[in-house]
């Protein structure tokens, strides 16, 4: 038996060497990695890993060659009109120990400044708009090889993106890994898992998306994976519904391969890194080998997906329908979720913080949103928690929800984020009293699914995605989204 583990376990392995080899790579952050004397990268002082994984809206595959008119036609893709827009893009903080990761998702309409001088725009066009940018430079500076305009012109594009990402996050991470994927590596992928299980609540249709799907719990992969996650016609909340999709996919995803051991399956292995090689890009220096062996202690409750704050829809002159984003809601949103601390896991996982007992904990809860009873029945949902009934009062109106704690005493209010779904930021105050914890209510309070008292907001935004109340998204089970 010990030599079958070994014999599995170095084929595994070795084909994940393999793939490091064969892979193709781009050197987008390259100039941005710190190398010692010997010219090996060195890790970040915090050991953590920041990783951008985007959604490209191309019509060719990983070596820039175009997609046929079948395959475009298999996949739904459409017209294949040059553009190379980034219709989703997640950001995953993996901590040093390798033990949680948390997945941030940047809806493609929020409206940015793009990095590099192109001023304010949708997110999703920071790629494309220097791409496009600098393929008219070269031309114009007499560069006639279509493969090195190409080439130079997407190199720009994507360091455009990561410089954006980066500033929207206001220096909290620095992106240290790179992937990118499109249509038919989407398609490749999912085909080579065999699918993922899926559920939505009622069943729905799309033409532009080619989405045709029965209500329940379903198995998708290929064309059919990739219409669940592109649809955002005909859902309630549009774009950020659609985003709620991806990110249950790539939790089933996640799921798949840690739950079923695909290292261990020898066919499922090579059909994954056949197609990652096949239609994957990832940025130079990324040691596939190496990073699988620092995730070995992800499990599926572990991987959590939020999605940054964003206001309600606005119509703008030149970018069309919009989300607005107030950057320093933003930053204060990563900052507490790409915490390594005890912050960081609270906010991220739905694991309990350590700390004193609830009972030991004394709660009082302000009105901060100007909701009838709403302090009142907050601190009843606490109670019923465990925690101590303090006061329930009124107090001056606040945008956003805060837990304002005694110096030292940061894991008791974690521990009412936590009962409070998560949606709340951690605040030291040395007017509070010992063993106390003041929570203010504030306008984007929304009380917590009631089926999982740990359950954590999936949005941090005040404009939910989905018409009802979505439960916490991890790579842990099955949630029925829109």
């Amino acid at each position: 038996m010990s030599a079958a583990v070994l014999i599995v376990t170095w084929y595994g392995w070795y084909h994940l060497g393999d793939l490091d080899d064969d892979i193709t790579t781009t050197d987008v952050i390259a100039s941005s990695v710190t190398r010692d004397a010997d010219g090996v990268p060195r890790k970040p002082l915090d050991g953590a890993i920041d990783i951008l994984l985007v959604g490209v809206d191309s019509r060719t595959d990983a070596q820039g060659n175009p997609l046929s008119d079948d395959v475009l036609a298999l996949l739904n893709g459409g017209v294949a009109d040059g553009t190379q827009n980034t219709d989703t893009m997640i950001l995953v903080h993996i901590p040093q120990d390798g033990t949680r990761a948390v997945a941030i998702s940047f809806p493609r309409d929020s409206y940015v400044e793009i990095a590099d001088g192109f001023g304010k725009h949708k997110l999703n066009s920071a790629l494309a708009r220097q791409k496009n940018d600098t393929a008219q430079r070269l031309r114009e500076e007499g560069v006639t090889s279509e493969s090195r305009i190409e080439r130079e012109s997407t190199l720009a594009g994507r360091k455009t993106l990561i410089k954006t990402i980066e500033g929207l996050t206001g220096g909290s991470v620095t992106v240290d890994k790179y992937a990118e994927v499109n249509l038919a590596s989407f398609y490749e992928v999912t085909k080579a898992l065999g699918g993922v299980e899926v559920c939505l609540n009622q069943a729905t249709r799309d033409s532009d998306s080619g989405a045709d799907f029965p209500a329940g719990r379903q198995v998708v992969e290929g064309a059919k994976a990739l219409s669940f996650v592109r649809q955002r016609n005909g859902l309630p909340g549009g774009d950020l519904d659609r985003i709620v999709r991806q990110q249950v996919f790539i939790g089933a995803l996640a799921r798949n391969v840690l739950s079923t051991g695909t290292l261990t399956d020898f066919d499922k292995l090579d059909r994954l890194v056949t197609a990652v090689k096949k239609s994957v890009v990832l940025s130079e220096g990324w040691n596939i080998t190496e990073f699988a062996t620092q995730m070995q202690g992800l499990v599926g409750g572990n991987i959590v997906f939020r999605t940054i704050p964003v206001g309600d829809p606005t119509d703008t002159w030149g970018d069309g329908n919009v989300l607005p984003v107030d950057p320093a809601k933003v930053r204060q949103f990563i900052k507490g979720l790409a915490g390594d601390g005890e912050a960081g896991k609270a906010s991220a996982t739905s694991t309990t913080p350590s700390g004193p007992p609830n009972s030991a904990i004394t709660v009082d809860v302000y009105n901060a949103a100007g909701v009838s009873r709403l302090a009142a029945s907050v601190l009843d949902a606490l109670v019923e928690k465990g925690f101590r009934r303090g006061a329930a009062e009124s107090a001056g109106y606040a945008d956003t929800t805060t837990v304002r704690h005694a110096p030292g005493e940061r894991a008791s209010a974690d521990k009412v984020i936590l009962a409070l779904g998560g949606n709340a930021e951690a605040v030291e105050d040395d007017s509070v009293p010992r063993g106390r914890v003041q929570v203010y209510a504030g306008a984007d309070y929304a009380a917590p699914d009631q089926s999982d008292p740990a359950s954590v907001d999936v949005t941090g935004s005040s404009q939910p995605p989905t018409t009802g109340t979505t439960p916490p998204i991890t790579a842990d089970g099955v949630v029925c989204v829109n």
